[in-house]
């Protein structure tokens, strides 16, 4: 062990006055007329100063709050000179972590969202005025109580035992009053969490208004447009009309059937949305399913020169049958229409530990890359003039991240520009069933 600046010196003090002791002890033993009972007596007085100066140590330790340093010099005076020095020091700190603490309490309750931390065990360890009023939590009361045991809506526990905290969790705080939260938990350190909470009554009202607008306007202009659709197809039969005008009737037709495919996808996008959680359903045959819609794609005019089918597993996914034709069959149709006549389309389904995935890759013109984080954004387009010409109504791959969420799935696009993309999904192990002669026999 290193000594400290000025630890020898007062070494060598301690050993001078202990000889020095010594010395006086045995003058007064030859004046007494006994050296040994001279010495004996100095030393203990010399070891009762001691004595006295640790009690003196001791009690300022004990009550340094309140008591002064005890003035000694020497030794001693080095020892409570630094332990005085320590002391302050850890005051010091102590008094800067306190400020900071009060600091970022006095923020985090000023903020407009709550907050809660919770402990390894999800406790509650604190939270502020804002998570209190939307939580309906007393902080004499709940704290120390599971986060579990006061916010029991179904929605929160599963997400809370899930552990995936990636995303929120929407609930409706009281069946009551219409207050819907959003509260996504954060670890940090070991085992804690905060937990932010948000009131988003209003963006979940306004929400809900657009869907029943999106759902209502296409209602209502579906009707006039079959209507539409009607007239200009009879009129494009007419041998009477004038050949000028076949020109204008066609792409009037296009433009018409285009519209409707946009009401339809509207439709079907607005129905995904209204329904709240996953689709329960039942198991599908995706690879006969993959099967009959390769068939209606090599059927078009208009494709590639190969459409190939890679069935790798006979496992079937449980889910809705329609949603998932709709989803894969959007993902065919981008591909087919982005990938030129010479090049290749290829359909692919296998499984393994982490479930099951669908993929759909092509020879085509490929996703620059700053396009891809927006590509399922409702009526977002890469290239919105090949779009156009394409038919595309932009909502495709907008229906297809909606049908992969009901089913608990996700969709990953990996793309090179001017080489081609893959489109995949991934279904989790939970949306795996066997085969149907498996499930047959059991």
């Amino acid at each position: 062990m290193a000594e400290t600046p000025g630890s020898g010196s007062a070494l060598w003090f301690v050993l001078a006055r202990l000889g020095a002791a010594i010395a006086i002890g045995a003058l007064i033993g030859l004046l007494l007329g006994s050296v040994a009972a001279g010495i004996a007596l100095v030393l203990l007085g010399y070891l009762g100063l001691h004595l006295f100066r640790l009690y003196e140590l001791d009690r300022w330790l004990r009550n340094r709050s309140r008591l002064d340093p005890p003035d000694a010099t020497g030794l001693w005076g080095d020892v409570i000179a630094l332990v005085a020095r320590l002391h302050r020091r850890k005051k010091f700190h102590k008094q800067r972590l306190l400020e900071t603490y009060r600091e970022l309490r006095r923020s985090t309750a000023s903020m407009p969202d709550g907050v809660v931390t919770l402990n390894a065990e999800n406790e509650i360890v604190w939270f502020n005025r804002t998570a209190g009023e939307l939580l309906g939590l007393r902080r004499r009361v709940d704290t120390g109580l599971r986060i579990a045991n006061l916010v029991r809506h179904p929605d929160f526990q599963r997400y809370l035992a899930a552990g995936q905290y990636a995303q929120p969790v929407v609930i409706q705080a009281t069946a009551s009053v219409e207050r819907w939260l959003s509260m996504q938990l954060v670890p940090y350190g070991e085992g804690q969490k905060l937990l932010f909470v948000r009131d988003v009554t209003r963006q979940n009202r306004l929400e809900t208004m657009r869907r029943d607008f999106v759902a209502n306007a296409s209602h209502e202009l579906r009707s006039p447009l079959t209507v539409i659709a009607g007239y200009l197809e009879t009129l494009a039969l007419d041998s009477g009309i004038d050949p000028e005008l076949q020109a204008p009737l066609h792409e009037m037709r296009r433009q018409t059937e285009r519209m409707t495919r946009i009401i339809d996808d509207l439709l079907v996008l607005s129905r995904l949305e209204s329904e709240a959680g996953e689709v329960a359903g039942a198991p599908v045959d995706v690879g006969g399913l993959l099967t009959l819609l390769r068939k209606d794609a090599e059927a078009r005019p208009q494709r590639p020169a190969e459409i190939s089918l890679s069935l790798e597993t006979d496992m079937q996914i449980i889910g809705d049958e329609g949603q998932l034709h709709s989803a894969f069959a959007n993902l065919i149709d981008n591909a087919i229409k982005y990938t030129p006549a010479q090049g290749r389309v290829a359909l692919r389904f296998w499984a393994d530990d982490d479930g099951a995935c669908v993929s759909v890759s092509d020879t085509g013109i490929g996703i620059a890359p700053e396009h891809l984080p927006r590509l399922t954004e409702r009526f977002y387009r890469v290239d919105a003039g090949r779009a156009r010409q394409t038919g595309g109504s932009g909502l495709g791959l907008a229906i297809v991240k909606h049908v992969l969420q009901r089913h608990g799935a996700t969709l990953d696009v990996e793309s090179v520009e001017g080489r081609g993309s893959t489109f995949t999904c991934r279904f989790p192990p939970r949306r795996l069933a066997g085969p149907a002669e498996q499930r047959i026999r059991a």
